[in-house]
């Protein structure tokens, strides 16, 4: 259980570096009830997240936890390399493609919401959700874990929470900074839009890094040989866990 939910929450917090959840909020910080505004573009956000994951997680991955009922060891620590390569996956393909996503989000950013924030997350949500791979990456490792359908849905639970969390921040900050809060967070905002997807890359390469090893140690993690005992040795190290 420990090191899927390391797993959710390396992929969790990697994916929530985002443009198209950040940008949109901290323009809403800018306008007029900014801690409001920003509270509920990330609950409409949020929401059709975590509605999505509970969706593939208690319906299509209920069936094919129906298929396969007791999914082996080897299984599960198979998709958890999937997960991390996705992972890696879209680290290379941020960097590679770092200049033309930094000018388009930032264009789509600089867009003022007219929607209320609610349904403005909502909908900018729905958009995103169709291609949220490591969304579904997680949600693949998690079907596959064996646990049970309330941990799984714990486990969904706690990736949307490291989702939102930088858009939770930003509300942190306008309760804390006050007047202040404006200028934090246009600095902030001038400085993801030319760096966001840098960023992303470099977080996504580590979450994937950590989640690619976790499968593969664990793949390992019984051989009586060096490449086991070294396995042992590395899990323990990123679970705490002997």
């Amino acid at each position: 259980m420990l090191h899927l939910l390391a797993l959710v929450l390396s992929i969790g917090l990697a994916d929530g570096i985002n443009l198209t959840s950040i940008g949109p909020a901290l323009y809403l910080a800018a306008e007029r009830n900014p801690r409001r505004n920003v509270a509920e573009f990330a609950a409409g956000y949020v929401v059709v997240l975590l509605l999505g994951g509970l969706v593939l997680t208690v319906g299509p991955g209920r069936a094919i936890l129906a298929l396969v009922p007791t999914p082996t060891l080897t299984t599960r620590y198979i998709l958890e390399i999937i997960a991390g390569v996705a992972m890696l996956i879209a680290a290379a393909t941020l960097w590679w493609r770092r200049e033309r996503a930094s000018q388009r989000r930032s264009a789509h950013s600089q867009q003022s919401p007219q929607r209320p924030p609610f349904l403005l997350g909502v909908a900018i949500s729905a958009v995103e959700l169709p291609t949220a791979f490591p969304y579904f990456a997680a949600i693949v490792a998690i079907i596959g874990s064996g646990l049970g359908i309330a941990d799984q849905i714990l486990l969904v639970a706690i990736y949307n929470l490291c989702f939102i969390l930088p858009v939770a921040a930003i509300v942190v900050v306008l309760t804390i900074a006050g007047d202040r809060a404006v200028e934090i967070l246009t600095r902030a905002r001038e400085f993801m839009q030319d760096h966001w997807p840098v960023l992303a890359a470099a977080v996504a390469l580590i979450a994937g890094l950590l989640v690619t090893t976790l499968g593969a140690t664990g793949l390992e993690l019984h051989a009586q040989c060096p490449a086991g005992s070294i396995s042992r040795g590395v899990r323990h190290v990123l679970t705490h866990l002997h």
